[in-house]
């Protein structure tokens, strides 16, 4: 197993790793380019390099930040505004029609609760941090408000509202509104009969 794949698996991986160091800075160059270029053109085809996957109308409203890019993949007619994180040391998906405001974290890495777990020793003694991956998934039509923090393994259904701030550390159900910290269910929403663009 390449240590990109145990990345992908959720399972204990090296960064130092040649195709993982090259996959960072490939991601670093990209964002670059999406976060300086004024040139609509080239930013667009940047956009379409740095996701693993890109839909058709994707907007980014300012400057984004991600670790790989290539773990990112995001559905038609997705706007992400400025100063999101996506901590991207698995997949995540954002599906069609989402919207993503401002300040938004996506972390997909974590760390034992036990202090002594949270390091290791590699064969040639140099000490290495411990850190876990789960994906995170975003179904369709969905509105998560500024400043939330979605953490790894969790998947937030369609036609969902996130309130601005919230912290979801549980999977959020379809035809939802949650916000809190924890993020709990505040009310129900109607289900779409027909997905806008459809």
């Amino acid at each position: 197993m390449t240590e990109h794949e145990k990345l992908s698996a959720g399972k204990d991986y090296d960064y130092r790793d040649p195709e993982l160091q090259q996959l960072i800075a490939r991601g670093k160059a990209l964002l670059r380019v999406i976060n300086t270029s004024q040139d609509t053109g080239q930013r667009a085809a940047a956009m379409q390099d740095f996701f693993g996957q890109a839909g058709d109308r994707l907007v980014i409203n300012g400057q984004i930040s991600a670790v790989y890019g290539v773990h990112i993949s995001v559905g038609d007619d997705v706007f992400i505004n400025g100063n999101c994180t996506f901590q991207d040391s698995n997949r995540i998906s954002l599906g069609n029609r989402v919207i993503v405001a401002p300040d938004v974290k996506f972390y997909c890495g974590a760390h034992s609760l036990d202090a002594t777990q949270r390091f290791g020793i590699r064969p040639d003694g140099t000490r290495y941090l411990v850190t876990m991956t789960k994906p995170i998934t975003v179904g369709d039509d969905v509105w998560i408000g500024g400043n939330v923090t979605v953490i790894g393994g969790i998947h937030i259904g369609n036609n969902v509202v996130v309130g601005a701030g919230a912290v979801v550390t549980k999977d959020v159900p379809d035809n939802t509104v949650v916000a809190g910290v924890p993020a709990r269910v505040l009310k129900p929403l109607a289900p779409l009969t027909t997905p806008k663009g459809d």
